[in-house]
């Protein structure tokens, strides 16, 4: 942006506008420590200094392309097709804004309806929006849809499977809000949820149930069952997923789900050490008027020309506050075109090779670990490319051992309860090769 500075005249004007003499009485509300902190600045570096010591920081980095890497746990390493890049860099989609004029703004709202049209076609979904924040916030939102659509019933229950992560900002949404979450703890043995488990926490009150397919510990649950089980209580089921399985499994839609949110990176996304990412939202058609953020459609002028425009526009500026759905996902428009020009990429086919390569490293990973003496699995449901393993010395230990052979290994599930401390979260991808497989194997720790 260009810098435009300020005259004496022009900083004496806003000053007298202001109402006050000097630029320092406009922040007494700040307590003085705050307003003159004593800063420990080392001694200023010249421009080429400067880029010197950021470079040598930056160069202690472990970027996730660097090696062979087996972490997954919500954020995974896929290949990222060059188009994506060509086209993002674009100017008229690298500068786009919402495109509140349609006149203006046929080439992004194009592009955002195509987004919303394969979203929704992945998920199993009869409409899609424009995209959120990220997949935490989406499944947030997607729970509150349900509460919003279910005349007066406030109680939320909440798979102890689901993404630690994502069951913490949905903790967060509703904190202020009157709802009952209820949390199933997160288990320490078969790591899936099952119909029994559910059957105690359904009633007349319950809104709806969030569960995720495949789960937080790579297991694929019965979501068939559960949507069953669900609906015949008169609630809805809310489903978070991770896009790239479903090129083989059978999606949210068709095993019931009403809502279904998913973490967006996988899909051309750069993993960007943990963002920007872009959350995926779709749902039934009778809950359009619930679901948030901006929804593009399609029309014809006054010439029978199509076009493209913003519909059913729930944002404070169109409708009243009360009934307002606005949320934070006015950033995620480039990552929403990331991910449109992945999947055109790919298509169908390219996109089930993805999966398909995945699911098979994955097992191979898998039928190579359990041949090491002390590494178990213990993931007792089927799962696709990620899976859990209980190892001879904590997680922590192993992964140092890898770490010192340039391999990323999996995610330390102590993270998530200190009895799991042994218990790794192994992740493969397409990108993962035969001899990285090999590599991680050899460096496993006895």
């Amino acid at each position: 942006m260009t810098f435009n500075p300020h005259t004496t005249a022009d900083r004496r004007a806003m000053l007298d506008a202001a109402g006050v003499e000097r630029i320092e009485e406009l922040f007494v509300a700040v307590d003085n420590g705050g307003r003159f902190p004593t800063l420990d600045l080392p001694p200023a570096l010249t421009e080429m200094e400067a880029a010197q010591r950021l470079a040598q920081l930056a160069g202690r980095n472990r970027p996730a392309t660097d090696g062979a890497c087996f972490l997954g746990a919500g954020s995974y390493r896929h290949y990222v097709p060059a188009t994506v890049g060509q086209i993002l860099s674009r100017g008229e989609f690298y500068t786009a804004y919402t495109p509140y004029q349609p006149e203006v703004a046929q080439g992004t709202l194009q592009v955002i309806y195509e987004y919303q049209s394969m979203v929704a076609a992945l998920l199993g979904m009869e409409v899609a929006n424009a995209s959120m924040y990220d997949g935490a916030t989406a499944l947030a939102e997607g729970a509150l849809i349900a509460v919003s659509s279910s005349r007066g019933k406030r109680r939320i229950v909440v798979s102890g499977t689901v993404h630690p992560g994502h069951r913490e900002v949905l903790r967060t949404y509703v904190s202020g809000l009157p709802v009952d979450l209820v949390e199933l703890p997160s288990p320490t043995t078969g790591f899936a949820t099952t119909v029994e488990d559910l059957r105690p926490h359904l009633g007349p009150d319950l809104a709806c149930v969030v569960v995720q397919y495949p789960n937080f510990f790579g297991g694929i649950e019965e979501l068939e069952a559960m949507a069953e089980a669900v609906h015949g209580a008169g609630a809805l089921l809310v489903v978070g997923t991770y896009p790239v399985p479903l090129g083989l499994l059978r999606t949210p839609g068709e095993l019931g789900a009403d809502v279904v949110a998913a973490e967006g990176q996988a899909l051309g996304v750069a993993q960007s050490y943990g963002g920007p990412y872009v959350g995926l939202l779709a749902t039934r058609q009778r809950f359009v008027r619930q679901l948030p953020g901006r929804l593009v459609g399609v029309t014809r002028d006054t010439d029978g020309q199509r076009g493209y425009v913003l519909t059913l526009q729930t944002r404070e500026q169109h409708i009243r506050r009360e009934k307002a759905t606005s949320n934070i996902c006015t950033n995620q428009g480039l990552m929403a075109t990331a991910a449109t020009v992945y999947m055109a990429s790919l298509g169908p086919e390219g996109f089930r090779e993805v999966a398909t390569r995945s699911y098979q490293n994955a097992h191979h990973l898998a039928d190579r670990i359990v041949d090491v003496p002390g590494y178990e699995m213990v993931l007792e449901a089927p799962y696709f490319n990620e899976f859990v393993v209980r190892a001879p010395k904590p997680a922590a230990a192993v992964n140092a051992a890898l770490r010192e052979r340039g391999i990323v290994g999996g995610y330390d599930l102590g993270h998530v309860d200190s009895a799991l401390d042994h218990h790794l979260l192994l992740c493969a991808t397409e990108l993962n090769d035969r001899a990285g497989i090999d590599a991680l194997v050899a460096g496993l720790p006895a």
